[in-house]
């Protein structure tokens, strides 16, 4: 009997991890379906906005028919032409020049050309924007444009979120205080964008006092020396970050101050409190790990944003990102820019919650991955 009980333990044991190494298989097959379909979704419709109903291919045939228009009236051959044969090759060098551009073809057959380009990263070429290197290729725009946002959005993000996470436990501790009286008093004043609080800090700190420049990147002409030169971005840095920081911190502080209250007044953090344990070993123990998987889920979607950018702070700022370039596509109707950039949020932003649905099994343990509840 004892041999038989023996033997039936390790089995159960190998069928629960199979049961359990199946179910995460198939969660993870069907999630990643899951987010590949909305993905695609989500760039076809921006391929389908970007068109604009057909408005952008009507507007690049009139761009064709009056380039080829320009370069006619400047050859000085056409001279000798009637004028029924010069609009008869207008029309013909017109009707080549937009097959060669692929317009003479259904914008609904182009449209999942131009999706499946987009989804293989095939980004291609601008229409209208060019590099710094002047080169029309949509990775070397953009890689030109990532460093700026990702130096500029990583500053002001990241210094907001730990900061606001850091007044806000500050906060959870001195509850009723006048500093935690101010914050909630002052939270409002974020319904106010970062570009608002832009603009008055460029005309106090620019424009009146002379402290710092107004925008742009760095110093015209740039400095030599690397020194020199990285203290001029610095320089250019404060005022948008400054803006991203005063926008959002008091929002922010305050409705994390909110969360970590809650967990703050449970009965087991009374007890811990009456049994000596100080206020960090309780933060810790108590208020953050609880909070974990939502911190760890603002902190993912916060990375995020630092590749987009802000559109209108970079554009107000002058600031040579990837908000600023958006904005350039758009006024401009340049499809394959604001394509690539869709494609790339896209899959950044389904990267993350898959990968977000991982790391909440490894830090909350109650959470099993694949569906199935919660621990008890």
């Amino acid at each position: 009997m004892l041999n038989l009980e023996t033997t039936q333990a390790p089995n159960a044991q190998r069928n629960r991890a199979s049961s359990s190494l199946n179910r995460i298989l198939k969660y993870t097959l069907v999630r990643g379906v899951t987010l590949i379909i909305t993905v695609v979704i989500g760039v076809y419709l921006t391929i389908l906005i970007a068109n604009g109903g057909g408005y952008v291919d009507e507007m690049r045939k009139g761009q064709i028919r009056e380039q080829i228009s320009m370069e006619m009236a400047a050859d000085p051959e056409m001279a000798f032409l009637t004028l029924q044969q010069r609009k008869e090759l207008e029309e013909e060098r017109v009707r080549i020049r937009i097959e060669q551009v692929g317009l003479d073809r259904p914008f609904l057959v182009r449209s999942f050309e131009y999706l499946w380009n987009g989804l293989t990263l095939n980004l291609g070429s601008a229409q209208y924007l060019l590099s710094d290197s002047g080169s029309r290729q949509v990775r070397n725009i953009l890689g030109e444009r990532l460093a700026p946002t990702l130096l500029l959005m990583a500053s002001g993000q990241l210094l907001l979120f730990f900061s606001g996470v850091s007044v806000a436990l500050f906060l959870s501790r001195r509850y009723g205080s006048a500093l935690d009286k101010f914050i909630i008093a002052m939270a409002p004043t974020s319904s106010a964008p970062a570009w608002f609080y832009g603009i008055f800090l460029i005309l106090i700190f620019a424009a009146v006092l002379g402290w710092l420049p107004f925008g742009g990147m760095v110093d015209a002409p740039p400095p030599q020396t690397t020194l020199l030169r990285a203290l001029s971005i610095g320089k250019h840095m404060i005022l948008p970050v400054l803006a991203l920081l005063i926008s959002s911190i008091f929002s922010t502080s305050y409705s994390w101050r909110t969360f970590f209250l809650i967990y703050s007044s449970e009965d087991y953090v009374e007890m811990a409190k009456a049994k000596g344990l100080s206020d960090r070993a309780i933060e810790r123990r108590y208020v953050l790990r609880p909070t974990l998987p939502t911190i760890v889920t603002s902190f993912a979607l916060t990375l995020i944003t630092l590749w987009v950018g802000a559109i209108v702070l970079e554009t107000v700022f002058a600031w040579p990102g990837i908000g600023r370039l958006t904005q350039q596509a758009i006024n401009l109707f340049d499809t394959p820019v604001i394509v690539a950039n869709a494609v790339i949020y896209a899959y950044l932003l389904g990267v993350t919650v898959f990968l977000l649905d991982i790391i909440y099994s490894l830090v909350d343990p109650r959470v099993k991955l694949g569906g199935g509840g919660t621990r008890s």
